[in-house]
């Protein structure tokens, strides 16, 4: 059986329907959830002024040991978003997150939006699922 994910939002408007599990979750891991989280939520909130910002660790879903922060997916909604293709917004997500990518973070989902399709169409959609493998290993072809 799989550990509940519960991702953490920053929202000005949270939806009534995450509302009541964003409480019970930050409680559960403690407000913020661990080192690499609270890094990647400041960033990205300092970068990207999100108007809703969800981060959701996805590590235990992945094989490593207890704690490890790995594997993250993250829903972005921005207003610098607007006339921007969705590489151009991965991009600024990407910069924003260099540092953690070139380290600890082992893969990253990325979900970014403009304010109004988040409003439009407010899901986020599920984490792909694990393909195995590690940047310590090489992989055949």
């Amino acid at each position: 059986l799989a550990p509940p994910n519960f991702p953490l939002s920053l929202s000005s408007s949270p939806s009534p329907m995450r509302g009541p599990l964003l409480a019970a979750a930050g409680a559960a891991m403690g407000g913020t959830g661990g080192p690499l989280a609270r890094s990647i939520r400041a960033k990205l909130t300092a970068a990207l002024q999100p108007t809703h910002l969800e981060v959701r660790d996805d590590s235990p879903f992945h094989g490593g040991p207890p704690g490890a922060e790995t594997h993250f997916g993250v829903l972005v909604v921005s207003g610098l978003f607007a006339g921007l293709s969705p590489l151009q917004r991965h991009r600024l997500v990407h910069e924003a997150l260099r540092a953690e990518l070139a380290g600890p973070l082992h893969a990253l989902q990325v979900t970014a939006r403009t304010p109004e399709q988040w409003h439009s169409d407010p899901q986020n959609p599920p984490a792909p699922p694990c393909l195995g493998g590690s940047k310590r290993e090489k992989r055949r072809g």
